[in-house]
């Protein structure tokens, strides 16, 4: 017989097992509708790869992992998507989650080409393949927090498993999925634990089984009988099912606070995880059901039922005869472990083992909490050997620091300090809200920590471009100085050439003062004028070319352009002032001579613009302040439009960073004005 050691603490609470374990398992069958959540599984949210009115297949992936710690989604039946969307989801903060929802066709219908990939002797396949297949299969842990399976599977480089245990402990009270599903499916299941040898390589297997289940011992020995494998019974207690309890009352190794199964040599895989690997690997189907207890005094026939996953628990409560006006909450999991779900349209995902559906009587509302009085009777029974006194006077205080110090995360949720509380303090409630705050302030560091990377890393780059800067432009000066003094040491009849240089322009300065008196002051004027022209032009083009952009720098061109009118006009005016008086004085002007043109006669392209321009604004300015707000905020919204598109092309073009950063900061500022427009249109409006 193989030594049984324990744990610390453990309870024992009123099992409830007998009521749904008198009738098989049976098929709830296909609701009208399916809602899937994306994540049903620690780590990240799968990406749908489906889209609204497109028909899938049950077994379709309808959604592709997204990182390391995830798994694909499939569709559990036939039908058509019909949304995407938020829904509310089965957790214990009653939040909504993103989903993907089936008008389900009756059908049923599988993918053709499912089962191509069932390969039955999985032997000669290699472990990294193995993994895929299972990763591909959507399968993460169906006994705990869905871990995904491939990722615990996965151990490292260099670390020996020596024991592989399955759990089918099933220590909550209320819960027989397991308990059935070892005795219908027991060769399934070892089906799936040779999957898993195969894969770790363990040189023991071990199947933990608490006593109270002699129907699941027996179809698994007899299910064992050939093989190496070990059918472990033990006493019940409860928490025994919890990973590192099991670990211990099983092998005596206890897991470091912080530290994994592997730690120690060991890896964990539930009974149903086991036979939905045997599905992927030897079957070639995907995980799209699982074993679900229904139970609980307000059903009239509580009974483990095999339903898929999107399923809504109204839909499967209904076939276990619920009676909803004897209800007084709904509960997925246990009594210890489990929590209240927001709504029975939620769906059933791949955690789901049980709802439980007690009356008042059978399962009373905790009273009020009342003043701890120090008994230390939640020392004496919690499994991990905590300290839930101090622990809640810390998680009252919000001392997080002291929290991590007496290990808050070793505290598994299980219940048993609150089930022996005198004062009916809710402890568990306070660990949870406790480590929910301590993940949110560590993920606000991170982001901090890498805001404030990022900045130094800016701030050096841009000190090291500056001195590098002042390093070339004081070689150069070096490099300049030294060539005049080698040229003026070079020979004593030579010229310094530094000299040579002033006299060079100097020389030039005179000529330039000396060819003014020769020249004409009307050609000059008239080059003025013909100057100005050109530029105004150039100028008008590029506002033009901004606006049809809808670019962010259209009232400095605006500005230009108002600039360079006021400049030809009086470049025009100096012209037609310095004619008027070489007429009158010389007398030049006969009958028969040609006057000069003045440009009011006939306007150039340029004037022309500038009309259409200054007409433009004076019809904006006519409008009505409603009206006048709109078209700004329509402008504000075509330049924040062109500018984000600017930006985009910029990163994937891979531009310098100081051309990016510009871009960001143009995108900011629009966007602020654009708030500023929305609030002065609403205040319009509203007046």
């Amino acid at each position: 017989m193989r030594k049984i050691f324990d744990f610390h603490g453990g309870i024992h609470p009123p099992e409830n097992k007998h009521q749904s374990v008198q009738r098989p398992i049976a098929f709830a069958g296909v609701p009208p509708e399916l809602t899937i959540p994306l994540s049903q599984h620690i780590g990240a949210p799968a990406v749908p790869v489906v889209e609204v009115g497109q028909r899938v297949f049950k077994g379709q992936v309808i959604a592709q992992p997204k990182g390391l710690v995830s798994v694909p989604v499939h569709a559990s039946s036939s039908g058509t998507v019909t949304a995407i969307e938020d829904r509310l989801v089965p957790h214990i903060s009653g939040h909504s989650a993103p989903c993907i929802v089936i008008a389900t066709d009756g059908k049923d219908e599988w993918l053709p080409d499912i089962g191509d990939s069932a390969t039955p002797d999985f032997e000669h396949i290699d472990k990294p393949e193995l993994l895929e297949r299972i990763r591909a299969a959507g399968i993460a842990g169906m006994g705990g927090a869905g871990f995904p399976s491939a990722v615990k599977l996965a151990v490292k480089p260099g670390v020996q498993i020596e024991t592989l245990i399955l759990n089918g402990t099933e220590c909550e009270p209320y819960i027989t999925a397991d308990d059935v599903l070892m005795r219908e499916r027991a060769a399934q299941i070892i089906g799936g634990a040779r999957i898993l040898r195969h894969i770790i390589n363990p040189q023991e297997t071990l199947l933990g089984i608490e006593d109270n289940k002699p129907e699941a011992l027996a179809a698994m020995r007899a299910a064992v009988a050939d093989t190496d494998l070990q059918v472990v019974e033990f006493p019940t207690k409860y928490p025994s099912g919890g990973e590192k309890q099991l670990i211990e009352i099983l092998t005596g190794k206890q897991v470091p606070s912080g530290g994994l199964p592997s730690d120690v040599g060991i890896v964990c895989q539930n009974m149903g995880s086991a036979a939905a690997i045997y599905d992927a690997i030897v079957l070639g189907r995907p995980l799209i059901s699982r074993i679900t207890t229904v139970t609980g005094d307000a059903v009239r026939e509580p009974r483990n039922f095999e339903v898929l996953i999107g399923t809504p628990m109204r839909y499967l409560l209904q076939q276990a005869g619920y009676e909803a006006g004897k209800n007084n909450r709904l509960i997925m999991g246990g009594p210890m472990m489990g929590f209240t779900v927001p709504d029975h349209a939620v769906p059933v995902v791949k955690t789901t083992n049980c709802l439980l559906a007690p009356t008042e009587a059978e399962l009373p509302t905790p009273p009020p909490a009342q003043a701890c009085i120090r008994c230390g009777l939640c020392a004496q029974a919690c499994p991990a050997s905590l300290l839930p006194q101090q622990m809640f006077w810390f998680a009252q205080g919000k001392e997080f620091d002291k929290l991590e110090e007496h290990n808050l995360f070793d505290c598994i949720e299980c219940g048993a300090c609150s089930y022996v509380c005198p004062s009916n303090i809710p402890l568990v409630q306070y660990y949870r809200a406790s480590k929910a705050e301590i993940l949110k302030l560590r993920r606000d560091h991170e982001k901090s920590e890498h805001s404030r990377l990022r900045f130094e890393a800016r701030q050096e780059r841009l000190e090291r471009a500056e001195r590098e800067k002042e390093e070339k432009r004081a070689a150069r000066k070096q490099a300049a100085e030294a060539k005049a003094r080698e040229a003026s040491s070079a020979g004593s009849g030579e010229q310094d050439p530094i000299a040579a240089a002033i006299e060079r322009a100097k020389a030039k300065k005179a000529a330039q003062s000396a060819g003014e008196d020769s020249s004409s002051e009307l050609e000059k004027l008239e080059k003025a004028v013909v100057s100005t022209r050109k530029r105004l032009d150039t100028a008008l083009a590029k506002l033009r070319e901004a606006k049809d952009q809808g670019a962010d720098h259209i009232d400095a061109l605006q500005a230009g352009v108002d600039k360079t009118q006021a400049k030809l006009r009086a470049a025009e005016e100096a012209l037609n002032a310095y004619q008027l008086a070489n007429a009158s004085t010389n007398g030049q002007n006969d009958a028969g001579a040609e006057q000069p043109t003045s440009d009011d006669s006939a306007p150039s392209a340029a004037q022309a613009a500038i009309e259409r321009a200054l007409a433009a604004r004076e019809a904006e300015a006519a409008l009505p302040p409603q009206e006048r707000a709109r078209a700004n905020l329509e402008k504000l919204q075509q330049r924040l439009a062109s500018s984000r598109a600017k930006l985009a092309q910029s990163r994937d073009a891979g531009e310098a960073e100081k051309v990016i950063e510009a871009l960001e900061s143009s995108v900011e500022r629009l966007t602020e004005k654009i708030a500023a427009a929305k609030q002065q249109l609403q205040d319009l409006e509203s007046a």
